[in-house]
């Protein structure tokens, strides 16, 4: 079992201070920051730094290409959203989103920033992205239709139980039948809510923040912008495009290739090759966990959908 000292949690705390600041408060923390000068707003994710320092020197891992890479990154990440702000108010998506997209999520999913890190504690760096991206995508670039809001409703639990009812026979039956599921008996106990808040909070909520409210809300937008310009034949006669028709499209456009990203991003998981059986049933979860999110457009709703998968493959499969 893994021996943490405590100021591996104390890291830990800090770098979950921003995550709680944004879901709790994100919109009052964008407007106090439109009171700071420009190059601050733009510097200040130089802190993000300040965690690695401390954990490497600690346990006696520092290197200062690392300190370089967590001390600009986030900077630029900042920089690039103010840009894509200035360049896009109407928040129809840009380039330089998704450069960040890949930014962030590239090196998390080939594992490339992990050797900077203790044994045990790489999860730590991937929460330093994440605090850098929400910072970026809140104070900076003021992306709206997240549902990065930790504020819970009876509805999150509602919708998210819902999808998971929904996808539940799909995947156990499918997983069976391939060969990718392995039941096992294990008893009901309340330790159990441990292991779901666990995988809530650390897996469930950092996934569906990059893919839900970041990758498939940019895609959203993206899509329905392209339908307001594209003529349609919907009304005889007319080149007006069916608002309803263009909506509908761009939103199932964008589940199908968020949840195919989503999908593919599982490839080197519990296998040293391409396990397609994991990109396959991670892809039709994707679609649910989607489906969840986009239904009031909550990150709360497809996180509970998302956690329980989880459990329930951890715990008896």
């Amino acid at each position: 079992m893994q021996h943490y000292v405590p100021a591996d949690w104390a890291v830990l705390v800090l770098e979950l201070v921003p995550a709680l600041t944004f879901g709790l408060a994100g919109e009052r923390a964008a407007r106090a920051a439109e009171h700071w000068p420009r190059w601050l707003r733009i510097l200040l994710p130089v802190v993000c730094a300040l965690p690695y320092v401390y954990i490497s020197i600690m346990h006696q891992v520092f290197l200062w290409r690392w300190l370089a890479l967590y001390a600009s990154l986030p900077v630029v990440v900042a920089w690039l959203l103010a840009r894509a702000a200035a360049a896009d108010p109407e928040q129809r998506g840009n380039w330089r989103d998704a450069i960040i997209l890949l930014a962030l999520g590239v090196p998390v999913d080939l594992r490339w920033f992990e050797s900077a890190w203790p044994n045990g504690l790489a999860g730590l760096g991937k929460l330093l992205l994440v605090d850098a991206g929400l910072y970026g995508f809140v104070v900076i670039r003021r992306l709206r239709g997240t549902g990065f809001d930790f504020h819970f409703r009876w509805r999150d639990w509602k919708t998210g139980l819902r999808e998971l009812a929904f996808f539940a026979p799909i995947v156990i039956g499918l997983g069976l039948a391939l060969g990718f599921l392995q039941p096992h008996v294990n008893t009901p106990r309340p330790s159990m809510v441990l292991t779901w808040a666990y995988i809530f909070v650390f897996v469930a909520v950092p996934e569906e923040l990059f893919f839900r409210a970041w990758v498939q809300n940019l895609l959203e937008k993206r899509f329905c912008s392209w339908s307001a310009f594209r003529p349609t034949t919907s009304s005889p006669g007319t080149s007006q495009p069916d608002p309803t028709t263009a909506s509908r499209a761009a939103r199932i456009t964008a589940l199908v290739i968020t949840s195919v990203l989503f999908g593919l991003s599982h490839f080197n998981k519990r296998s040293p090759t391409f396990n397609w059986r994991y990109v396959l049933l991670a892809t039709i979860a994707g679609i649910f966990y989607g489906r969840a999110w986009r239904q009031d457009r909550r990150v709360p709703a497809s996180a509970i959908t998302h956690a329980s998968v989880d459990t329930i493959w951890t715990l008896w499969f």
